[in-house]
């Protein structure tokens, strides 16, 4: 992973995990135990799912641009389908609070959006290749006279 791709991920993650050790620790004093598991369990499960996400979206853009917009509703969806399966399984347990859950995991995917956004803003990137214009010479298209 580039350093670039490292950094933007770092500023993305960070807000997103204090998020959710915010949610877990009102999970714990409302709920207990079973609160902050779940609470966690919802935190760790949101930023796996980010960043499994964030990866592969950079990886489909600096290798197939074509599919860039393809993949991230693939992927949309894929992460949705995920999810579903995932609350099925655990669908009626008692290993821990749905509640803290899913409150946690709301709670850490918009503050990974919102950090994701933000990133994405501070950061300087060109819609221009620098590099292209001192490459080629642009070649006249007009008719010769």
């Amino acid at each position: 992973m580039p350093s670039k791709d490292a950094r933007n991920l770092l500023q993305i993650a960070v807000p997103a995990a204090a998020a959710g050790a915010i949610a877990v620790a009102v999970s714990a004093a409302v709920a207990g135990g079973k609160g902050a598991l779940g609470a966690a369990v919802g935190t760790v499960l949101a930023i796996l799912f980010m960043g499994i996400g964030l990866f592969v979206l950079q990886w489909t853009a600096k290798t197939l641009p074509q599919l860039f917009q393809a993949m991230g509703l693939m992927l949309y969806m894929a992460q949705l389908l995920l999810l579903l399966i995932f609350l099925a399984v655990f669908k009626g347990t008692s290993l821990f609070n749905a509640k803290a859950f899913a409150v946690s995991l709301v709670v850490t995917t918009v503050a990974w959006m919102a950090a994701q956004a933000r990133a994405y803003m501070k950061a300087k990137i060109f819609y221009v290749d620098p590099d292209s214009a001192k490459s080629e010479k642009p070649e006249k298209s007009g008719p010769k006279s």
